[in-house]
């Protein structure tokens, strides 16, 4: 098991770096003590009432026991979240809920108060397409893609209106002949088959339904974003979003050209009079625009006055959602977080809020950059050993993988052969080129025809020699491939391709654990901090 911060944009490398150029673009440090410190004085400033644990779902009796220590009001939440993907989606989700735990952690010791893990459910999002499928590698060794059938409602409505009982049933049949026979394995897949067993099971409630299985030692808590406690309490700042709409654009718009200046990515696009809300209209979860002194929405085009709007927002609030730069300035409205666990793309969008969090009076929570991880497993491990292969090497596409062993792998005398060749063939061709220019200038294009000529066949010759490299490689190749298969599926990281459900079948709970106990928090002393 390697644990690392994933790769990610020059910002999201910059904060974890502790540049100071990237760090400028947020109120607070994450390598800061101080700035947990003063974050949670900000919160008990402000005194919120304990109506948002209403919110909460807390599964298991250690969440039990987190959610009881903050209903005496005293304590905080690290957040973080994600789409509700099939079978809890990517490796990632799992690793940025694992960051929380162990961050939540770390900071009772500093804050002396309670501190919890809250997991953010987006279950209002309808992007199907990124949510409905899973990844796993089958006992041939070959990745195999799981993914749900395309339904009504699917890429328009909130996933937490489209049932999948069924389908997701199947899928877990499918999977279980995907996997070894052995113990383990049946104990994933009843973990899979409960999760999505419900009859009105949805991509959103399975997701946090298996996650919370997978969490359950760790206290995780978690909250669903169409849960009607927090869309009851949202409504204020989402009415307050859409009334200053054009004044936030302003705002988003000016710290987009900074940050674009200052050489960083612009996440989420700022799109001329888009508010940043989504409400459900006749083709689904449609963005809402601004139209003169009313709105339309974005693929309807349904014209809606400034008060149906505000008569939404506060008489059907399960119909307007905020999108992804309101949210997280809704859940810092709602909850007291301290801080929140972001992945590279959250922290460039996280850069854009501030002036966002400052104009609707809501205090910014402490971005820390979430853990990776890379499951090395022995099998692998073996083969990088063997023929001593960097690891990051696996990452390119097996023909460049193939052609760089060949050139590393060719004899040193044929090497140095093929160099004295084409050193000969220079320094011949130049030196008749000198001795028969006198006699007539124009057989320097001859001379230099001939050269060229015997530089290709020597190249012919030198491609045959690696092809013969290659064949002798093919055995090596192949186990090289299977073990890119795993680190690099797809060629993309593992974490961010591969699904919980084949490590869960081969090592269980105790790969989660030993993943979590590698995950270490260390704040520097804040004398030292930058």
């Amino acid at each position: 098991m390697q644990i690392q911060r994933p790769q990610g944009n020059a910002l999201f490398q910059g904060v974890v770096d502790g540049e100071a150029p990237a760090l400028s673009f947020f109120p607070s440090s994450w390598r800061d003590p101080a700035s947990y410190r003063a974050r949670a004085e900000s919160l008990m400033a402000e005194g919120r009432d304990l109506g948002w644990t209403e919110a909460i779902r807390a599964p298991g009796a250690r969440a039990q026991e987190q959610l009881e220590r903050l209903r005496d009001g005293t304590g905080f939440v690290v957040t973080t979240g994600q789409q509700p993907g099939l079978f809890t989606g990517p490796l990632y989700g799992l690793y940025k809920a694992l960051t929380a735990v162990r961050l939540a952690e770390h900071l009772e010791g500093v804050l002396g108060r309670p501190v919890a893990p809250l997991f953010w459910v987006a279950s209002e999002d309808h992007d199907w397409a990124e949510t409905d499928h899973t990844y796993v590698v089958d006992v041939e060794n070959d990745l195999r893609r799981l993914q749900l059938p395309d339904r009504d409602g699917a890429g328009s409505q909130p996933l937490h209106r489209l049932p999948i009982r069924d389908a997701a049933q199947g899928l877990v049949d499918e999977l279980q002949a995907l996997l070894p026979d052995t113990d383990v394995a049946q104990e994933a897949l009843v973990l899979l088959r409960e999760a999505y067993g419900a009859e009105d099971v949805t991509l959103a409630s399975g997701f946090e339904e298996a996650m919370a299985r997978m969490l359950e030692p760790y206290g995780v808590l978690f909250v669903q974003a169409h849960d009607p406690v927090l869309k009851a309490r949202s409504r204020d700042l989402l009415e307050s979003a859409v009334l200053r709409g054009e004044a936030l654009e302003d705002l988003l718009v000016a710290r987009a050209d900074a940050l674009e200046a200052a050489d960083y990515p612009v996440q989420v696009p700022i799109l001329p009079d888009g508010e940043n809300v989504f409400v459900e209209g006749p083709a689904g979860r449609e963005r809402l625009y601004r139209d003169g002194d009313g709105f339309h929405l974005r693929h309807s085009e349904l014209p809606l006055s400034q008060d149906e709007v505000i008569r939404r927002i506060r008489e059907e609030p399960d119909t307007v959602s905020p999108n992804v730069l309101l949210r997280p300035v809704v859940e810092a409205a709602v909850f007291p977080t301290v801080a929140y666990v972001a992945g590279p793309g959250e922290m460039s969008y996280y850069a854009q809020l501030s002036p966002v969090y400052e104009a609707l009076e809501v205090g910014m929570p402490v971005i820390y950059p979430r853990f990776g991880a890379t499951v090395v497993e022995r099998k692998i491990r073996k083969v990088l050993d063997k023929f001593d292969v960097p690891q990051e090497d696996l990452r390119q596409p097996l023909h460049e993988l193939a052609g760089q062993m060949a050139r590393d792998e060719v004899p040193e005398g044929v090497r140095r052969a093929l160099g004295e060749i084409r050193g000969a063939l220079g320094r011949g061709a130049g030196e008749l080129t000198k001795a028969a220019r006198a006699l007539d200038p124009t057989l320097k294009g001859p001379i230099q025809h001939a050269r060229s000529v015997a530089m290709d066949a020597f190249s012919d010759a030198e491609k045959k020699i690696l092809q013969a490299v290659k064949r002798e490689n093919e055995t090596t190749l192949q186990q090289l491939d299977k073990a890119r298969l795993h680190l690099f599926p797809d060629g993309k990281p593992q974490e961010r391709v591969m699904g919980p459900a084949y490590y869960l079948a081969r090592y269980g709970q105790d790969w989660i654990d030993a993943t979590a106990s590698r995950m270490e928090i260390a704040l520097p002393p804040e004398e030292d901090s930058e």
